[in-house]
């Protein structure tokens, strides 16, 4: 436990798992609630209306004629609104400290950072990769746009999330389970590589890099250009080069700060413009 602890940003890894933990046991419970052994308080609960993707995808509908897409509950509708205020103050912390699929794309990581050490996630060459993370932009138009004309939720059926947590119930499409599959086998190989190049919804959070409130900076006059920022960020983004982090695959993880690898107190740190630190 101690262990735990001494971790750098311990809160993120706590928050990880509890979601995890949290999400499973809904979707599970979810599938016995027809039975004795169904937990009560959750038991109205589905996995649908805890994803706040599901508010984004039904907004067309929702203002055309005042109803949801096919599925979506007026929860999604609330989580999408919470999360996104989240995003503004503090960017996409929703995929870096809650989203499960993340977390277990980072869960499998670690094995691939044994195998591979340092070439770890520096294995596709970045005059393919800076072009393949635009693809989730493409993925976000045709969900919005396929969702809005039929009125349904066709991501379902693409979904590595639903299939993550649904692989066992028989509901999950064939597509999904082999999505699932090659984002997990991608996972170490690749930090996250679902995040990076296919997440509709991070491709909407990822806008808010470039208006967020408290962004992460970097104080140049403190830095020795070591590049250790750079090295460990999950999403390969150069801390070291910038002073303030607005790229829009930034998941707002905090492992590139002064309070997890940094060298140097007070150097890479969460902050709002002209304050040292937050």
């Amino acid at each position: 436990m101690k262990k735990f602890f001494d971790q750098p940003v311990w809160p993120r890894r706590a928050l990880q798992i509890f979601f995890f933990v949290l999400i499973a046991l809904i979707a599970f419970n979810h599938h016995l609630k027809d039975t004795d052994s169904v937990i009560q308080f959750l038991s109205s609960v589905s996995l649908h209306a805890v994803c706040p993707f599901g508010g984004v995808v039904s907004l067309y509908q929702f203002f055309a004629v005042g109803t949801f897409v096919q599925k979506i509950h007026q929860s999604s509708f609330v989580l999408m609104i919470l999360v996104f205020l989240l995003a503004l103050l503090f960017g996409p912390v929703f995929c870096g400290w809650v989203c499960p699929l993340g977390t277990i794309q980072e869960w499998v990581g670690k094995l691939g950072k044994k195998f591979f050490k340092k070439r770890y996630n520096h294995f596709i060459p970045y005059n393919l990769d800076r072009y393949l993370r635009y693809l989730r932009y493409a993925l976000l138009a045709w969900v919005i746009y396929m969702t809005a004309i039929t009125g349904k939720l066709v991501f379902s059926d693409l979904d590595p999330y639903f299939a993550l947590f649904n692989f066992w119930t028989g509901e999950v499409a064939i597509s999904g389970l082999i999505i699932l599959g090659v984002t997990l086998l991608g996972s170490l190989f690749v930090e996250r590589p679902w995040c990076k190049y296919a997440c509709p919804y991070g491709a909407v959070l990822g806008i808010t890099n470039f208006f967020r409130i408290f962004s992460i900076r970097r104080v140049e006059s403190e830095c020795k250009s070591c590049g250790v920022c750079t090295r460990e960020c999950p999403m390969n983004i150069p801390v070291d080069d910038v002073l303030v982090v607005n790229d829009h695959q930034c998941i707002s993880c905090l492992e590139c700060t002064s309070e997890a690898i940094c060298p140097i107190d007070d150097t890479v740190l969460l902050a709002t413009k002209g304050a040292k630190s937050w």
